[in-house]
């Protein structure tokens, strides 16, 4: 297999995990312990606050020491997380304390493999980075729904079986990497610059860019607002609306998966878009409407419904985010900007899943839905009349780099 074929194996597989992660970790909490709200939102925090407190760590190790390596570390750690709930399991001692145990690990894991691995994109892109992206994006987003396919099986076959294939495809995508040449790029900072000093120089090269400091912006918008609602209400609006199983999770969150592959297959079909700061503005725009709307239904057909929409606008704007990033990143620097592009996100996700939980706990999950797809809205709006993302093209361009 060529390079490109590798990465995709091992970016497949870590979200095939993820699928699997996001119906299960949600099902235990939520419908197995039957913990509140609020303790609904905790535990979701703690899943990323680890990934929040390192991220910007773990890219700027992987600028100085190699993405290639330290991703496939990282993924093979990553695959030991669910052995700590198949432990627990197996000998019925699984309690709420368990599930923070696995959340440090895995969370961890991922502060790492997440600046790595999209710093390892332009090794393989071939020029075509936009394409890359998406090509990436669907390999993301196919396997996720592959990954809650598998979840679905929690409530008949027991979670152990399901854990122990996250497990396994983690430690085969982990393997997967090997198959990647090493970059040819070594940054020159590797023995000149403190870890502290080189995390530094990546901020100022996000705060100095207009483009990147204005996705950097969005991102932690709809980590607040959508991210939150995702991984918090849904699941409470899910049990407590339409009481409903692992099952009615799998398949609302499949559904949103593959609205998200059709808008990658689409933009695949159309070509690069020429324009992607426009393109992630007005998707934001649409989400934060269908967001509002899953708040408005009593209907568990019509929330899917709604759902897969959802995905449709979130396939643009992830794809158009990542690939503003990727063009306007230095290369030498692209591990770190990667990283903050993911801390912006993850970085503001504990808060948004704490929010998020008091929401629903306070006005019930419907109206939390509602509160923030308008809280979302506005912030967009603002972004867009106060930044230049609406003329970001998808090539670099000197007058909207570093400033």
């Amino acid at each position: 297999m060529r390079p490109l074929h590798y990465y995709l194996f091992g970016t497949g597989s870590w979200f095939l995990a993820f699928g699997i992660q996001s119906v299960v970790f949600a099902w235990l909490v939520t419908m197995v312990l039957r913990e509140s709200a609020e303790m609904v939102g905790f535990a979701q925090m703690a899943l990323l606050l680890p990934g929040t407190l390192l991220i910007l760590i773990g890219g700027s190790v992987a600028d100085r020491f190699g993405g290639r390596r330290l991703v496939i570390v990282s993924q093979l750690v990553a695959s030991l997380a669910p052995v700590i709930l198949i432990c627990a399991i197996w000998t019925e001692q699984f309690s709420y304390s368990y599930l923070l145990a696995y959340a440090a690990v895995m969370g961890s894991a991922q502060a790492f493999v997440t600046p790595a691995r999209d710093g390892l994109l332009n090794e393989v892109a071939g020029g075509r980075v936009q394409r890359m992206v998406l090509k990436t994006s669907i390999a993301q987003f196919g396997m996720q729904a592959v990954g809650l396919t598998v979840a679905s099986f929690a409530d008949s076959q027991g979670p152990i079986l399901v854990l122990a294939t996250q497990s396994l495809v983690m430690l085969l995508g982990g393997l997967a990497f090997f198959g990647i040449p090493k970059p040819t790029f070594v940054s020159a900072q590797r023995h000149s610059s403190t870890l502290v000093g080189s995390v530094l120089d990546g901020a100022r090269t996000v705060m100095g860019s207009p483009p990147i400091r204005a996705v950097a912006l969005q991102n932690v918008a709809m980590a607040f607002f959508f991210l939150g609602s995702y991984i918090v209400t849904m699941p409470l609006l899910v049990r407590e609306v339409f009481a409903g199983s692992a099952v009615d999770l799998a398949y609302m969150n499949g559904l949103n998966s593959a609205g998200l592959v059709a808008t990658i297959i689409i933009l695949l079909r159309v070509g690069d878009i020429r324009r992607p700061g426009r393109a992630l503005l007005l998707s934001q725009f649409a989400g934060s409407v269908v967001l509002g709307l899953c708040g408005l239904t009593n209907a568990f057909w019509l929330l899917c419904s709604i759902m897969f929409f959802w995905g449709l606008c979130g396939g643009i704007a992830l794809t158009m985010s990542r690939t503003i990033m990727q063009v306007k990143a230095p290369p030498e620097q692209r591990s770190r900007v990667m990283s903050f592009y993911s801390f912006s996100f993850m970085g503001a996700g504990p808060i948004g899943a704490l929010l998020a939980g008091f929401l629903s706990e306070r006005y019930g999950p419907q109206s939390a839905l509602m509160i923030a797809a308008l809280a979302n809205f506005i912030v967009i709006l603002i972004v867009g009349l106060t930044s230049s993302l609406w003329q970001v093209s998808d090539h670099p361009n000197p007058e909207e780099g570093i400033v």
